[in-house]
């Protein structure tokens, strides 16, 4: 019986990982279609990144990002409007002009801090 208990909470342990796996890797496939899409966030057209066809390369790549944005809040607001730190920026301000919503920005932010 003891062993049936134990067999029983690592089948639910497991599961419970799977699911949670799975839920962080659709955010994350979210944030990149983002980042690809050519009419919402379209960073390809500036930034080389994850292996993007006819990525661009007006603006840095994109990788390494957790190492250069350490502070969640200071990548959001360069998403947001780049302007603010930058006024002659050519990145559009996707927050300020409502290209992107809050939660495509925070969904694009999940998926660069796995680059």
């Amino acid at each position: 019986m003891q062993a049936y208990k134990l067999t029983l909470k690592l089948l639910f342990t497991v599961m419970l990982l799977v699911v949670t796996s799975s839920t962080v890797i659709a955010e994350e496939m979210d944030g990149k279609k983002v980042a690809f899409d050519r009419k919402k966030g379209n960073c390809l057209a500036c930034h080389v990144m994850d292996n993007g066809d006819m990525a661009g390369n007006i603006g840095p790549p994109l990788i390494v990002m957790k190492a250069r944005f350490p502070d969640r809040a200071a990548l959001k607001a360069q998403i947001w409007d780049a302007t603010v730190k930058n006024k002659i920026s050519i990145m559009p301000p996707f927050g300020k002009h409502k290209i992107l919503t809050d939660n495509e920005i925070e969904k694009l932010i999940d998926y660069l801090y796995t680059l």
